[in-house]
């Protein structure tokens, strides 16, 4: 920015994106200000003004204040911050600006080892659901290509891989093969990132050895609950968890509900046992959660939960890509969040064929006990809830 452009802004006051200080001082609100409009869209730090506007000038030789200001920059905060600086003699004495561009890294930008937000004219600390936001924003927010920084080469099951490749009829035995990294890197299971390869989400997730054992991917597995009542206020049978990569959490899933029994009832003298829902309705209901969750909610696993009326299967995330409630009833044209995880399962013929999902559940539920499968949304929450009515929960 030139000086007309800071004359406007010092005109137009303090907000979202700009703020004034009177002087450099001890960093301490300069670097509040840095963190917190790095995390944000960037903004403007004119140093020389006061709160109201008024030009008051900084006192510091112009050139030890530039150097100051440098050397903050580069080890102030968590990160270096590539701003640009500039000053200009006003009649009232010397003006220094800071241009903060918004962050782009792995992680959002800490000042004193606290993470710092803009809202409105200050620099706040955020509130948990807008940390979670924040880091939603930047490094970890886990679309299926982010890669994981803390996992290796070596964290990928190459068996597994190549059993993915051959499930496609790819020939492994042909010559010429590529180098195996060179391979995992084509296929988007590995990415480069500060010239290291790194396992992405899905090749973590599809691939891994121990998807859950890394800090951005311990939440990403299917949590299970068996409650004696309608709700979580009831008294707890069992837990268990469904961990692994995609096809394991689905298989551990489904095994676990297998493990609670079956329904017993008799129709004349003969008894008839039933699964507690049918299995075909559930696996796809768990699939979908799995594979289509929006990995960018950190912290929040699939649900899983058995109660004595009902079994409901929750994913974090809303309906991918605008998708609405009346689309999936209707069984609409399908759209994935997570398109390479899609084919993985597809690859596992463990997903029916793209957009029978629905119908499916809905024929097995009304085939079982005439009841149909629900589906709600909620946006606030963020999360999609399936649940099946479960045949003589009573008995």
């Amino acid at each position: 920015m030139e000086w007309h452009d800071i004359a406007k802004r010092i005109k137009a006051g303090e907000g979202r994106r700009t703020e004034f200080k009177c002087d450099l001082g001890d960093f301490s609100g300069i670097g509040r200000a840095i963190c917190a409009f790095a995390n944000a869209e960037g903004g403007l730090i004119v140093l020389g003004v006061d709160d109201v506007g008024t030009i008051v000038g900084v006192r510091e030789d112009p050139d030890t204040a530039q150097e100051r200001l440098t050397s903050f920059l580069h080890s102030g905060c968590s990160a270096p911050i590539p701003a640009r600086c500039g000053r200009y003699s006003a009649p009232n004495g010397w003006v220094h600006w800071i241009e903060v561009p918004r962050q782009r890294g792995f992680e959002p930008i800490h000042y004193r080892g606290r993470v710092w937000i803009r809202r409105e004219r200050s620099s706040v600390e955020p509130s948990p659901t807008e940390l979670q936001e924040l880091y939603n924003t930047f490094g970890f927010v886990l679309t299926e290509e982010q890669i994981i920084p803390a996992a290796r080469i070596e964290d990928i099951d190459l068996g597994e891989f190549r059993s993915f490749l051959c499930a496609q009829g790819l020939d492994m035995e042909e010559e010429p093969q590529l180098a195996i990294a060179d391979d995992l890197r084509n296929r988007r299971i590995l990415a480069e990132f500060d010239g290291v390869l790194h396992p992405t989400l899905y090749g973590l997730m599809a691939f891994g050895k121990e998807p859950q054992a890394h800090p951005q991917t311990t939440s990403f597995f299917v949590q299970c609950a068996a409650y004696s009542g309608e709700d979580r206020a009831s008294d707890v049978i069992l837990v268990g968890e469904g961990k692994g990569r995609l096809d394991e959490q689905i298989h551990r899933s489904v095994g676990w509900v297998r493990s609670l029994g079956w329904t017993e009832h008799y129709h004349n003298l003969v008894r008839q046992d039933a699964p507690l829902v049918p299995e075909k309705a559930l696996r796809e209901a768990i699939v979908n959660a799995v594979v289509h969750r929006d990995y960018a909610i950190t912290g929040s696993r699939v649900l899983l939960e058995v109660f004595s009326d009902r079994i409901d299967v929750t994913s974090p995330g809303t309906l991918p890509n605008q998708m609405r409630v009346e689309n999936v009833r209707s069984g609409g044209n399908p759209r994935s969040r997570n398109e390479l995880m899609t084919n993985a399962i597809l690859v596992a013929r463990l997903m029916e064929q793209r957009g029978r999902g629905w119908p499916v559940m809905r024929r097995a539920m009304r085939e079982f006990n005439a009841t149909e499968p629900k589906i709600e949304q909620d946006e606030g929450g963020k999360f999609v809830r399936v649940t099946f009515r479960r045949k003589n929960p009573s008995r």
